[in-house]
């Protein structure tokens, strides 16, 4: 039966191109992928592993088939395994129905690593958990995101060294298959160095644990031929003092275009030199499902400072005086790099606007153990540059929060480069890397090449380790550009080889957009040896075919992917996926660059085309429905890209006349809709205590699941899991006279009670304030008024612009005109207010709303309260839930300084982000809830214990009281019970 409020996921179609746009995509999925993966494959695989860890509907075809770089495969089915074991029998499968995989972790390739047109196998998902063990050593799994790694070893004042600029969205995995260096990682800290042991699971499908004392001869007993030809290429090799010398030549700077030959000089036995040449290889020689990483101290003390000098020449001059005077990290930028981040980074300088074409500049960082150590590092460093041309004051800045913000800038600048692209353009980054001592001179050249072909002349880099980064923004729609790009990487391999024997790939590894050009760096004999192991450990050839290693000269020109003009919210996305480790949603449907991918693919397909048609009925749920639109991924995205306001607006689209006069005819009698709510509370609460707790919630479960099932899911929430109590009926006696400010306890809190016995939200408020000697009135009219988010986030527009422009009113005769500041006890209702009500205003109610002041309880706590109060009783050890709301008002902060002042002790679990239960999103749809706090619930299932968990908005508080057990409540009742007399 339909639902009587059904959704139309059609009515959004398809994208409308622009007139001269092309209107045929070479990579759009073809028709015979329609109905998802073939038949025959899928089963195979779901008896193999799992129905749950094959994903084979079309949509998983497209969310897969992109990545961050410019090429585009679309695979055959994707499949997630869970441990060494299933990869193991999906390796002899493939090898026994002659398939071939390639590995897809984090999506932050940049040069075809992770794409396959066959089995595509997601790492990802099910290969998670780290623990730190003695001496530092940290043992981890492939799907971990470098930033969470690095949170969990700061709690052990230790760092990993590979830091590349994609740590929110890169995993180890990724790290270790590419050697991934990044901005602070010493050539011989990279992950090659850093790799203590490891579980590998060979093509064959045997698993080898390098840390067992008898693995030598368990890989003689099980894999006799691989164990005597490491043998065999280790004494051939050590043979040749010619090669040796190269080899260590070689690999002295940044190299990521080879194997690792030098494995066989490093270690003797043949499992120490299978460990290290599965660093780097890329997924073409085997799978690494586990790893002990070696891990550094964390410097103590850091400073940062840019060097803003009149050339790029001038400021690749200092660079390696720089790190012999004991930099720690060297960037090099160029001004049309540094006049792009004003605007879009919180750290760019104002004055970078007036920055001429030919200025440069360095971000320089210093670190030391302690003060006295960090002041004699800048010593260093402002007596080499004592005598240098500054354009601008030499200031070093030790602020954690600038020097984040300045690395900030360095990290997201593939991003922010690539929303300057034409329309249709490819994004496409290359990393190089030359002799350091040279990176001046080399430079110099770079940026004459990049100009001839028309190029952005914008370098930029790791020059400390002599690496350089720069971009290409062509589009492949003819031959004729094609064959320009080839011309351009012809003479840059002739650079970068012939005059300086520097490496075509540094730490991006090869992928396919070097592979053509192995050969040509390393010559017959190295590149002989790779094939020879290639076909050593892989001798059917499963892994990851030309991927690192090709027959193909042409690979390189192949398989590009094209970029459909889309919705203006999301059309500057290249993809990078810097958004997917925040999003609610990543662990059960779609991320926000999915969301995008899988537009940018009906854009492709023409009308009325079977791909569209079945993109359509899938994208309702796993794009739209379980978005959570909380905008956690703006803040990710380096160009604050809201993909949730793209979802906000398709469910608008979605939404049925019928559907949207209900929600107008709800807004209209909300003071009725939150009544009626508190005495269904009431009388859920009366059907548990009767029927008992678990009877009454399963009886509340199945109502509520049969009005889901017959009105719609996305207005009937679920309570599968239980309600909170009804909210009091009235409000705490409050006087305006005397009263600092108006407080507007947010309809949540006014139909949700407390979950545990004390005085309730509204009363805690008074309570406080009137402690801090603060008092705070609350209107008497306040009944049914709301700040509309319950409409705003479903699409439903005529209901969001009555609610809001009746409680705009409402605001400006509460608050006298905008003489009273006006606080609100509900975060996401705090933001909403500020962000989406002048929105709905004409002229002059946006002016007279301008002068009202919106605050938070949390910053009404913190700026006026806290002066005033005492902690006579803290609360021992809290867990502190920062809300995206709080985040996106940058209140974050004050959260946790509310927290400290009423704790002996507040931390925020690694892990932490939205929630999921956006309003009543998660309500409408739980398993948002178990996706988003996922990372949460395991970093506080790895801390010590907490006496009590905090939040700031009512629906978070319930999600992560339903996810985690633990009963989490707002800041207030925390500092109320910290400051009682």
């Amino acid at each position: 039966m339909a639902k009587l409020l059904s959704k139309d996921p059609s009515r959004i179609g398809r994208p409308e191109p622009h007139p001269g746009e092309a209107d045929h995509f070479p990579d759009r999925v073809p028709d015979r992928l329609a109905e998802g993966s073939p038949e025959a494959l899928a089963a195979d695989l779901k008896a193999l592993l799992g129905e749950e860890q094959v994903h084979s509907r079309v949509i998983d075809l497209v969310r897969y088939a992109s990545d961050a770089g410019p090429y585009r495969l679309i695979p055959q089915i994707v499949v997630s395994p869970r441990n060494p074991e299933e990869m193991a029998t999906l390796f002899r499968y493939a090898k026994e129905h002659g398939r071939h995989l390639t590995f897809r972790a984090g999506g932050s390739s940049l040069n075809g690593q992770a794409q396959g047109d066959d089995i595509l196998v997601d790492v990802r998902r099910n290969f998670r958990g780290m623990v730190v063990e003695d001496e530092g050593r940290l043992r981890v799994k492939p799907g971990e995101v470098l930033d969470d790694v690095q949170a969990v070893l700061a709690h052990t004042r230790r760092r990993f060294a590979p830091d590349p600029a994609s740590s929110s969205i890169a995993t180890i995995g990724g790290i270790l298959a590419n050697n991934s260096g990044g901005m602070r990682c010493h050539p011989h800290q990279d992950s090659y160095h850093s790799l203590h042991a490891a579980t590998i699971v060979l093509a064959s499908g045997t698993v080898i644990n390098t840390e067992d004392p008898l693995a030598d001869d368990e890989l003689r007993e099980k894999e006799p031929e691989i164990y005597q030809g490491l043998m065999d290429l280790r004494d051939e090799i050590r043979a040749d003092e010619a090669l040796v010398s190269r080899l260590r030549r070689k690999f002295s700077i940044r190299n990521t275009n080879a194997l690792r030959l030098d494995a066989f000089l490093d270690e003797d036995s043949p499992v120490q030199i299978l460990k290290q040449l599965m660093v780097g290889s890329e997924g073409i020689l085997g799978f690494i499902a586990e790893a002990v990483l070696e891990t550094l101290p964390l410097p103590s003390k850091r400073a940062v400072a840019w060097v803003m000098l009149p050339r790029l020449d001038v400021a690749a001059d200092y660079v390696h005086k720089l790190v012999e005077a004991g930099a720690s990290a060297v960037e090099l930028l160029v001004s049309p790099v540094l006049r792009e981040a004003v605007g879009n980074f919180k750290g760019a300088r104002e004055s970078w606007r007036d920055l001429k074409d030919e200025d440069a500049a360095l971000l320089l960082e210093v670190s030391g153990t302690d003060e006295a150590d960090l002041a004699e590092q800048i010593r260093r460093a402002e007596e080499v540059l004592a005598d240098s041309e500054l354009t601008a004051p030499l200031e070093f800045t030790s602020d954690p929060i600038e020097i984040h913000q300045a690395w900030e800038i360095r990290g997201g600048l593939l991003p922010l480069l690539g929303k300057q692209r034409m329309q249709g353009a490819t994004l496409i980054t290359e990393d190089v890397c030359f002799p350091p001592d040279a990176i001046g001179e080399a430079s110099r050249d770079l940026m004459h090449l990049l100009a001839k072909y028309d190029a952005p002349e914008m370098v930029m880099g790791h020059a400390a380790f002599g690496n350089l980064h720069f971009f290409l923004t062509p589009s492949f729609e003819s031959d004729e550009e094609i064959n320009r790009y080839g011309d351009f990487i012809k003479e840059l391999v002739e650079l970068v080889l012939n005059k300086y024997d520097g490496s075509l790939k540094a730490e991006h590894g090869t992928g396919t957009n070097m592979a053509p050009f192995v050969h040509r760096e390393w010559g017959d004999q190295a590149y002989g040896l790779m094939w020879r192991i290639k076909d050593l450990l892989d001798p059917e050839g499963i892994l990851a075919p030309d991927v690192k290693l090709t027959r193909d000269d042409r690979l390189h020109l192949k398989n590009f992917k094209s970029f459909p003009r889309i919705e203006e919210e999301v059309n500057a996305c290249v993809e990078c996926g810097f958004c997917e480790n925040v999003c609610p949603s990543r662990h059960v449907t779609s991320t926000p660059r999915q969301r995008i991918v899988v537009r940018r693919e009906m854009a492709r397909q023409p009308e009325h085309s079977p791909v569209l048609n079945y993109l359509h009925e899938e994208y309702g749920y796993e794009g739209i429905d379980t978005c959570a639109a909380d905008a956690s991924c703006a803040v990710a995205c380096p160009i604050s890209i809201d993909t949730g306001a793209l979802m906000k607006h398709f469910r608008a689209m979605e939404a049925t006349d019928a559907a949207d006069k209900v929600a107008l005819t709800l807004a209209k009698n909300w003071k009725s809709v939150e009544m009626a709510a508190r005495g269904g509370l009431g009388a859920a609460d009366a059907i548990t205590k009767v029927l008992g707790e678990n009877l009454g919630t399963r009886m509340l479960g199945g109502i509520t699941g049969v009005l889901r099932s017959f009105i719609s899911e996305d207005l009937m929430p679920s309570a599968k899991d239980g309600l909170p109590p009804a909210g009091s009926k009235r409000m705490p006696p409050t006087s305006r006279e005397g009263a600092e400010a108006i407080y507007y306890p947010a309809c949540i809190n006014r139909m949700f009670g407390r979950d545990v016995a004390g005085p309730s939200l509204a009363e805690t408020m008074v309570t406080v304030s009137q402690r801090a000697g603060h008092k705070v009135h609350i209107p008497e009219d306040i009944a049914g008024s709301c700040c509309a988010t319950p409409f705003s986030s479903k699409g439903y527009l005529s209901a969001k612009a009555y609610m809001a422009r009746d409680l705009a009113a409402r605001l400006w005769e509460w608050s006298e005109h905008g003489r009273l500041p006006v606080v609100v006890d509900a975060a996401s209702c705090t933001h909403n207010i500020i962000k989406e009500i002048p929105t709905q205003l004409d002229d002059e109610g946006r002016a007279q709303f301008e002068q009202i002041k919106i605050m938070d309880a949390v910053s009404w706590a913190h700026d006026v309260l806290l002066p005033d109060l005492e902690a006579r009783h803290p609360q021992g050890r809290v867990a502190v839930h920062p809300n995206c709301s709080l985040t996106h008002m940058e209140l974050v902060d004050q959260l946790n300084a509310v927290a400290a002042f009423a704790a002996t002790e507040a931390f925020v679990p690694v892990g932490a982000g939205c929630c999921g239960t956006a309003g009543d999103r998660g309500l409408l749809h739980p398993e948002l809830l178990e996706s988003a706090t996922r990372d949460e619930k395991a970093g506080l299932a790895a801390a010590p214990p907490a006496d009590a968990y905090v939040s700031a908005n009512r629906t978070c508080e319930m999600g992560m009281t339903q996810s985690t057990g633990k009963e989490y409540e707002h800041i207030l009742y925390l500092l109320e019970q910290a400051t009682r007399v």
